[in-house]
Parts: structure tokens; sequence; C-alpha cells
């Protein structure tokens, strides 16, 4: 099981409840809200340990609100609807901050980035007991020109969506990787998810000014 850690959920509900409320009203809001921590608590209870100090860890803590609070509403939230209220989340000033300051157009802000995934992708090799649980780092700095790119062939939050029956709402997860792109100047671009029943998630960041990446 991974602990519990409710500054994560109340965070990201707190972020969701005003696009929540302008959809759904004040009340459905609240409730799926309250109903979705319970049900977080349990998915983490469901989920295996990938590592206190896994820095992909943030992830699933994120993730599964949206999750859990899909989950709350029983079938009336539905996943294209989702998808709009996170894009709304991610338009929200604090996320700006927390968020931006890169620019991938920029190579020292496009080294950084890379820098960072290969220092996750560095925890897990000095953690083999989370090796066949967490997400596997693959790196190709010769598939392309421009940006950076990697991909996963596992991933822990497509395996419990999978099994626990999530696997519907997952997408909405997946398209937060857009959004956090555009806040960094970038494009993602892909042509796979696990959660759509690709074999990998790939990705492939490219600035956002970048005129036919190759």
């Amino acid at each position: 099981m991974m602990p519990y850690k409710g500054s994560s959920y109340n965070m990201i509900s707190f972020l969701l409840r005003k696009p929540m409320r302008q959809r759904y009203g004040r009340s459905k809001t609240n409730k799926w809200i309250r109903d979705g921590k319970e049900v977080y608590k349990q998915m983490l209870q469901e989920t295996e340990d990938i590592g206190g100090d896994n820095p992909m860890a943030v992830n699933t803590y994120m993730g599964y609100v949206f999750m859990a609070i899909w989950k709350a509403a029983d079938g009336e939230i539905k996943v294209e609807d989702f998808k709009k209220i996170g894009r709304q989340m991610m338009e929200n000033p604090v996320v700006k901050i927390v968020k931006g300051g890169i620019d991938m157009n920029r190579k020292e802000d496009l080294d950084k980035m890379n820098a960072m995934m290969h220092r996750m992708a560095a925890w897990l090799k000095e953690h083999p007991e989370y090796k066949d649980k967490s997400w596997d780092f693959h790196f190709d700095e010769t598939k392309h020109e421009d940006g950076m790119y990697y991909y996963f062939t596992r991933c822990p939050m497509e395996t419990y969506a999978r099994t626990h029956g999530f696997l519907e709402v997952l997408p909405v997860c997946c398209d937060l990787d857009h959004c956090t792109a555009k806040l960094h100047h970038a494009v993602l671009l892909r042509d796979n998810t696990l959660a759509e029943g690709g074999r990998i998630c790939d990705y492939w960041f490219v600035g956002d000014q970048v005129k036919n990446p190759k």
C-alpha cells in the first residue's frame, strides 16, 4: 500500500472545486469531493508501494484525486467533461506559478528538464526493490533532432486502473501531460498511451516555437 497524504487530495480537490461547481453546481461538487476522499484512501491502500521518496510518486498522489472523484460521482462525470475541467484547473494562476518558469524553447531549460528526468530514472536504479512496480524510463536521444524524448512500458497508475475499474477515466490524467507541456512553452507529441491500449507511453516534448519538428 501507499501511505495516505491528505495534502495532495486537499490541494488538487481545491483547485478542481471552482470549475466543477461551474459545471455541476455547489451541492454535487461538494458531495463528490467529500465522498471521493474515502475512495482515494482505499485506492492508496490497494496500490503497491513504489517508494515514499520516489520522485514519480507525485503522479499517483495527484492523478488518483481525479480518479477518486470520478468514482464518487457514480457515472455523473463524463470523461470528456472531466478533461475540460482538468484543463481549466491547469489554467489556474497558482498552477501557472508552480508549473511555470520553464521555456523549453531555451536550450538551458530543455537541458534542465532532460536532466531532471534522468535523475528520476537514476532513483529507480538506486532502489531496485521498486523496479517492477514503478515507471520504467527508456531514453532515446537519437530518435529526434528536436526536443527530448523518452517512453515508459510500465505505469503503476495504468496497472491499478486496469485491475480496479478506473481505466475509463485514466485518459484524464494523461491529458494533463499536454497541459503541463503548454505551461513549459512546449508541445507534447504523442502516438501512444498504455491507458488507451498502446504498448508504451511516449513523450516527445518540443518547444512551441519549433517549426516542423524532427
